[in-house]
């Protein structure tokens, strides 16, 4: 408890800070107001209250002037209404700059990723390899239902002094620092969020893929219930990043030659891809859940009914089959895929 007196002793009545400073100097100007127009209007005026003098004390500060109450008296006007309004508004003055300045200040720390966050179910995103993939992340997740414009979304980078004017007007958070150090999950608020996606934060060097494990193994080491997407370039890093933990691997390289090719064989199949992979128009390929036993045509008729196309189903191991028997038994637990318009809630 001494010890307790003692800090506050040395650092608070000793050395008040700023703040206190010019809350104790604005209170002393309301009550020497408050007082001083009372002791010198109230023997001309006995209807005269403690809320008509601080009424008056304050209109006088902020410089409104009403009217409706004003010293008569040679004492008042002189002795109490110069001073407070000398007084009064330079430190009224001086106030509200202060507010203004730590607003900026604020502001500025988030723009410069100095800010720490207390968010609860949202997104963390982790390097920025540009503007154009960010934003694409973006509304393509914006566009899905179950996630929204509403759930705030934070990005993790190193390398960029401040956020970008564009990412800002979407309500985005930035965290400077690096990305695979605990402080730094700290302040994006891992523990609380929901989904974390790591992009490469150079698609072309391969080397991008060891910064993406060493996130990983942060995240997972920290917070496992985090849903973590990680992008790679090397199919190489797979391996590693399922050891790491990682729910969802990836690998943009993977798909180059399979595009190629079929591109070269099937010409337009880029375009239907594109379709089906984005949320901003056509149809799009979901995956369902199936909650009980159940025959491949049954679920298939099921879907029709609500215009869907069924095209087969995923397995628990991850395997994938597609145009199954109408008679294959699909087990609860597998995940059917569909082709449709909305997202289907179970099957």
């Amino acid at each position: 408890m001494f010890q307790i007196l003692q800090f506050m002793m040395k650092n608070i009545y000793r050395n008040p800070p700023e703040f206190a400073r010019v809350l104790i100097l604005m209170l002393a100007v309301l009550i020497y107001g408050t007082s001083g127009f009372l002791y010198f209007e109230l023997p001309a005026n006995p209807d005269l209250t403690w809320w008509d003098g601080f009424w008056y004390t304050i209109v006088t500060i902020a410089t409104v002037g009403y009217g409706d109450f004003f010293p008569k008296s040679f004492g008042g006007r002189f002795l109490v209404g110069w001073p407070i309004m000398v007084f009064g508004i330079g430190l009224l003055g001086y106030a509200l700059s202060m507010v203004a300045a730590a607003l900026v200040t604020s502001k500025t720390k988030e723009i410069k990723g100095m800010a720490s966050f207390n968010l609860k179910d949202h997104i963390v995103i982790f390097n920025f390899p540009g503007l154009a993939k960010v934003e694409r992340v973006l509304e393509e997740l914006a566009l899905d239902p179950s996630v929204g414009r509403m759930v705030k979304v934070v990005l993790v980078d190193e390398r960029i002094d401040e956020l970008p004017g564009e990412l800002q007007k979407r309500g985005v958070y930035y965290v400077k620092g690096n990305p695979a150090r605990d402080e730094t999950l700290g302040r994006a608020s891992i523990d609380n969020a929901v989904h974390a996606v790591i992009l490469t934060r150079n698609p072309s060097d391969p080397a991008s893929d060891n910064l993406n494990v060493a996130i990983a193994l942060a995240i997972e080491g920290r917070c496992r219930r985090v849903n973590t997407v990680v992008e790679c370039i090397d199919p190489a890093s797979e391996e590693l990043l399922r050891k790491a933990g990682c729910d969802r691997i990836v690998c943009s390289s993977r798909f180059d030659a399979n595009f190629i090719s079929q591109e070269l064989l099937n010409p337009g199949i880029q375009e239907v891809m594109a379709d089906l992979l984005t949320l901003g128009n056509g149809q799009q390929i979901y995956l369902t859940s199936v909650i009980r036993d159940c025959s491949f045509g049954e679920l298939s008729s099921r879907c029709t009914a609500m215009a869907h196309i069924a095209l087969g189903f995923t397995c628990p191991d991850g395997r994938v089959r597609l145009n199954p028997p109408a008679d294959g038994i699909i087990s609860a637990g597998c995940r059917l895929v569909t082709i449709g318009a909305s997202r289907l809630e179970m099957v």
